[in-house]
């Protein structure tokens, strides 16, 4: 093999690596955000659970 060949082979390793990182990071931040969106949706039940009850249960 020349020179060229294996450059253009490590090149080709390069722009593979590249790809599947940029793929993995792309997933990962879907999940991370995925995530945080079921945390914030979980905090605003709670705070309205918690807001609308007033403990005044069995009185009337």
């Amino acid at each position: 093999m020349t020179s060229k060949s294996i450059g253009k082979n490590q090149a080709k390793k390069d722009a593979e690596r590249d790809a599947r990182l940029k793929a993995a990071l792309k997933a990962n931040m879907a999940r991370r955000k995925a995530q945080a969106r079921a945390r914030a949706g979980q905090d605003a039940d709670n705070k309205t659970d918690t807001g609308t009850d007033t403990g005044e249960k069995g009185q009337g």
